[in-house]
């Protein structure tokens, strides 16, 4: 299952004053670059949980229906899912109704159920299914995960720290255990 981030989040968990706080800057020489490393982190942090901090929304895509009756969604926490469309192969669209679907909000990553032969199959062989979802905490940064946060604010200082890559390999800097060590409980797993 591919997904296709739709609409991004509108700010970041972490602001640039935070951030600059939480580095001991007080110049405004360096704000693009602490800026573009919350957003990296902020990414990193996503891609290591599963995760949406903040809200947004995001379309899943997938070729068939699983024949387990059980779609999982990522990222997490679900809020909705806001359209189901099913394309036949000449590219006609069916929307279905997500009203119509038992959805498992509780489950890390959520659970789209349904009745397997009751639900519309494909008539493409590819991207056949989409299904678009609005995911996330909330839409203020201090509804984001305190831990996370935190993360963020290490990662940034990290970089920040650490702005070139390093060793003869050319690794860039690794992350630190004590932000890998916040992240880890918020991890979520494959079915």
């Amino acid at each position: 299952m591919s997904a296709v981030l739709l609409t991004p989040p509108a700010l970041e968990p972490v602001s640039l004053s935070d951030a600059k706080h939480f580095l001991r800057v007080e110049h405004d020489n360096d704000d693009d670059l602490i800026g573009s490393l919350i957003v990296a982190a902020r990414m990193q942090v996503e891609l290591q949980t599963r995760r949406a901090l903040i809200d947004q929304t995001w379309r899943l895509i997938r070729d068939v229906w699983p024949r387990s009756g059980r779609l999982p969604i990522l990222p997490v926490p679900l809020k909705a899912v806001t359209a189901i469309r099913v394309f036949d192969a000449d590219g006609t669209v069916h929307a279905l109704d997500p009203e119509d679907f038992d959805i498992d909000f509780g489950s890390a990553p959520a659970v789209l159920g349904f009745a397997r032969g009751a639900v519309r199959a494909p008539g493409k062989l590819t991207a056949g299914i989409e299904v678009d979802i609005a995911a996330g905490y909330g839409a203020a940064p201090d509804e984001a995960p305190e831990p996370l946060r935190q993360a963020i604010r290490m990662l940034t200082a990290h970089w920040y720290e650490h702005r070139g890559v390093i060793g003869a390999s050319g690794e860039v800097a690794p992350i630190p255990a004590s932000a890998a060590a916040l992240i880890a409980p918020f991890r979520v797993l494959s079915l």
